[in-house]
């Protein structure tokens, strides 16, 4: 466990981010940035965690970039520092969600704007507390989107919603982000953090070589014909085909017993 900007635990095959900064409601400075990118890249490569839950504290789940830091780095004539933290920063926290080959879990336990938000649609699943919402605040103070909602957005609501939300920055409600199909399944408040559990326990004992070929495959189908899709998806069958995970469901199958879950 570590503590500090983020409260970082691994649980039963459960690794959770929290973002721990609820005074800010959970806004990304340096600090945080740098420790959510380092956070991420050990539980990825931690054997022991097979299901990745990022989550906030308080009342937010995450707003985006701390813009008292934003501020303070313009007026400081640090401009380096203001452009730079995109690819420096931005950039390979999106990548290594994306590509983590495991389960990703946003719990969004409250509002997330801007590159929360973004965050948050970069995860396979997306739980919300009722009370939660979503506003994609870029337009609102003159910038560009980031954190890949470019690429994640229209792949989530379609080209014409993401637009409306990108160009008419707005907060949405937990009800209409699910009917909009960003959100996986709202919650109520009060069963928010036992819903998290469960679902994440569900799937950090599942079979996590499919899970992150399944991931993978809807990835690249996403950027390419259906001819490279199908082999593509040729691939990953022969990978989680010849894996243990898939010879033991088979084996439960046929005794009609639940698999065990894999070591």
């Amino acid at each position: 466990m570590s503590e500090g900007p983020l409260v970082v635990t691994a649980h039963n095959g459960v690794g959770t981010i929290r973002f721990n900064r609820p005074a800010a409601m959970n806004a990304l400075d340096t600090a945080t940035k740098i420790a959510l990118l380092a956070a991420l890249r050990e539980l990825a490569a931690d054997a022991s965690v097979r299901c990745l839950v990022l989550t906030g504290t308080g009342r937010a789940f995450c707003v985006g970039q701390d813009l008292k830091e934003h501020i303070a780095s313009m007026t400081g004539g640090d401009l380096d520092a203001v452009w730079s933290t995109v690819p420096e920063h931005y950039n390979p926290i999106a990548l290594t969600l994306h590509e983590m080959e495991k389960p990703v879990i946003a719990a969004v336990n409250g509002v997330a704007a801007g590159a929360g938000a973004s965050l948050a649609f970069l995860a396979d699943y997306r739980i919300v507390a009722e009370s939660a919402g979503f506003n994609l605040a870029f337009a609102a103070i003159a910038l560009s989107c980031d954190t890949g909602s470019s690429w994640t957005l229209p792949r989530l609501v379609g080209p014409t919603r993401a637009m409306d939300l990108l160009l008419h920055p707005r907060t949405i409600s937990a009800a209409e982000a699910a009917d909009w199909g960003i959100a996986s399944e709202v919650v109520a408040d009060a069963a928010f953090d036992e819903r998290v559990a469960a679902v994440a326990e569900r799937l950090a004992h599942g079979p996590t070589l499919a899970y992150a070929s399944i991931r993978r495959s809807v990835a690249f189908s996403a950027g390419h014909p259906l001819a490279e899709s199908l082999e593509f998806e040729a691939s990953m069958m022969q990978r989680t085909g010849a894996s243990g995970d898939h010879r033991a469901a088979v084996e439960a199958f046929l005794a009609k017993q639940r698999p065990a879950a894999p070591s």
